[in-house]
């Protein structure tokens, strides 16, 4: 199907990959197996030492202007046009709108600003659990492209899909969950509206007979929507879908989720997306045993409140993944023996407004702040009482952060890194940051 509608889409067109890395590389490999378009290019900003033959390169800071040249363009995540597709004479498309637009009625794509990547792996846990036929593919890391071969019509399809891979995304998976959304990714999108604008697409294009889960406050505008609206929310008995103590809720069906002991998936906004997961597997009609057994058996993806080990006396938690306050916060309410938390990265611009009224609340001894955003928040915080500034620490970085961590906090307690910001001004991604970190506290110095 996939290869149907890829050559439907690009017979006698010239194609460009507008950036050539794991999902540029895999569009590269699919259109050879299509074959008919009449000329292929590669537009990147830097250079490409593998370039395939036959293949016209646009190499340089002007690379987009290239895109005048093609009629179909394949736009990677994460790259900001200089132009709207609208401005442009060519067809601007994804890898993701290929896929959902060859296997929609086969995916559960999921969304939301935190908890996706969790939400989609523990999804696809419990699937092959129950022995379903499933794949887990998309922003989390494997091109979906690259799920072809595996794909049957039985098959269900676990789709982690980001902002990026929405933006300019016309159609939509048959189950849709958008988890929630907090200020993010403003250095791209210009403004919060904006950006829950491109998130909302994962719903805006679905038809009558979807499915939305919505853990988003503001449901959808009448018009905006014409799937089935199931409302996603924390303690709240009015929602379709509920986390209540340690039970979760879809509908006429309940679970008593597993002691948080006995389970490897920590925090509460973790329990939460248990319960997304409980409503999507009582969907498609799995038993709670089931459920309760791959929930124990669930191990979380790297980075996400993970426990690297103890040294110095001290134990250290890896949260990496956090880029947004909201995150924080609920790093800090699932780890109340937290004694250091290391918070600040690259400044996007969100407002820490929240973050800093908890921080007056919490109990942590210790905040360092550090980097770009760090030094935001620590300016922003002249405005708060005295018993927080006195709190607060500044570090350049996160060598020095750690280095600081080392001498002030208290053995046998926890210091957590849960930035609440981006990595890009010094690492690669997060992953990159979270492993400088563990390698850090496990140093002598």
């Amino acid at each position: 199907m996939l290869l149907k509608i890829l050559r439907e889409w690009v017979s006698g067109k010239r194609v460009l990959m507008l950036g050539y890395g794991r999902e540029g590389r895999a569009v590269y490999r699919r259109l050879l197996q299509a074959e008919d378009y009449a000329a292929l290019g590669i537009a990147d900003q830097n250079p490409i030492a593998d370039a395939p033959d036959g293949v016209t390169l646009h190499i340089g800071a002007d690379y987009q202007q290239a895109m005048e040249q093609y009629d179909v363009v394949f736009k990677s995540p994460g790259i900001v046009l200089t132009r709207q597709p609208s401005e442009l004479c060519c067809r601007v498309t994804s890898l993701t709108e290929l896929f959902l637009a060859a296997y929609g009625r086969q995916c559960i794509g999921i969304t939301g600003t935190k908890g996706k990547s969790t939400t989609t792996s523990l999804l696809y846990h419990v699937l092959q659990a129950a022995e379903i036929p499933s794949v887990l593919g998309g922003n989390i890391g494997i091109p979906t492209a690259d799920l072809y071969e595996q794909i049957t019509p039985d098959t269900v399809i676990a789709m982690e899909i980001g902002v990026h891979q929405l933006e300019y995304n016309h159609y939509a998976p048959h189950i849709a969950v958008l988890l929630n959304l907090f200020e993010e990714h403003l250095d791209h999108y210009g403004s919060f509206e904006y950006y829950a604008y491109c998130k909302e697409n994962i719903y805006r294009n679905q038809q009558a007979g979807d499915i939305l889960y919505c853990g988003v406050p503001a449901l959808p505008a009448d018009g905006d929507c014409k799937s089935q609206v199931l409302r996603l929310a924390l303690e709240d008995a009015n929602a379709d879908v509920t986390l209540t103590g340690d039970t979760v809720r879809a509908g006429t069906h309940s679970m008593t989720l597993p002691d948080p002991d006995c389970m490897q998936l920590k925090g509460r906004h973790n329990r939460y997306n248990c319960a997304v997961v409980y409503a999507l597997a009582k969907r498609m009609g799995l038993a709670d045993d089931i459920i309760f057994a791959a929930f124990q058996s669930y191990r979380p993806l790297p980075h996400r409140l993970t426990e690297i080990g103890t040294f110095h006396g001290i134990r250290w938690v890896d949260d990496s993944i956090s880029t947004a306050a909201e995150t924080c916060i609920g790093a800090l309410q699932s780890l109340p023996e937290t004694d250091t938390v290391l918070i600040g990265g690259m400044d996007r611009g969100i407002c820490y407004d929240a973050l800093l009224d908890y921080l007056c609340e919490s109990p942590v001894p210790h905040i360092i702040l550090m980097s770009d955003s760090g030094k935001r928040i620590l300016t922003e915080a002249e405005g708060y009482p005295v018993l927080l500034r006195q709190r607060l620490s500044y570090a350049a970085d996160l060598p020095e952060a750690v280095a600081l961590a080392k001498r002030i906090t208290a053995k046998g307690k926890i210091c957590l890194l849960s930035p609440a910001a981006a990595s890009y001004n010094v690492y690669q991604n997060f992953e990159k940051r979270g492993e400088h970190f563990a390698i850090l506290a496990q140093s002598a110095e």
